[in-house]
């Protein structure tokens, strides 16, 4: 089993209202801790068109274009530049019109 510090939850929500999260385990077989950057590794991830999740029963493929919004956490407070927001905090919860 996991540790939770290794993990990074993953929260996809799709065009149609509906989402799913995911655990993404940092630990890569045969790299050390030192070795790796998973926060890299996700940000990858999230520019493709497809995404791959091998889980431990089925994997998961999703496209990004069905996608609407992405939350992950613990934050990756080193993603930095144009179109990135820092010190800010939500206010209200996102609603949707029906």
């Amino acid at each position: 089993m996991q540790s939770q510090d290794s993990v990074t939850q993953l929260t996809v929500y799709y065009l149609d209202g509906s989402s799913e999260s995911f655990n993404i385990f940092d630990a890569i077989a045969g790299l050390d801790a030192e070795e790796q950057d998973p926060a890299i590794d996700l940000e990858q991830l999230l520019q493709q068109p497809l995404w791959v999740l091998h889980l431990p029963d089925q994997t998961v493929m999703i496209r990004s274009e069905t996608v609407l919004k992405v939350e992950v956490k613990p934050p990756l407070l080193h993603i930095q530049g144009a179109g990135v927001i820092n010190n800010s905090d939500r206010v209200t919860a996102l609603t949707r019109m029906r």
